[in-house]
């Protein structure tokens, strides 16, 4: 067999076994929450609430601002951040 082939073979079989492991980590987890649930162990730490962190608009981290921010931010609109984008 050509080896770019086998290869392509042996880098698409690690795919799908990495995916499936991914899958089975998953359903145990899911597994684990419900008999948690089912037991009365109640939500785990942290379950209740969603956290999504601020996306900057730009590049180097900075935030677009609307018009009534204007006036604060410099001239291009831009209001810097707290830290740099990664």
């Amino acid at each position: 067999m050509h080896p770019e082939i086998a290869r392509e073979l042996t880098a698409q079989r690690g795919r799908e076994m990495r995916a499936q492991a991914q899958h089975a980590r998953a359903v145990r987890a899911a597994s684990r929450l419900r008999r948690a649930l089912r037991h009365g162990h109640g939500e785990p730490a942290g379950a209740g609430e969603l956290v999504i962190p601020a996306i900057p608009d730009y590049v180097d981290g900075s935030f677009m601002t609307s018009p009534a921010d204007q006036s604060a931010a410099s001239h291009s609109g831009r209001v810097p951040a707290s830290r740099r984008a990664a």
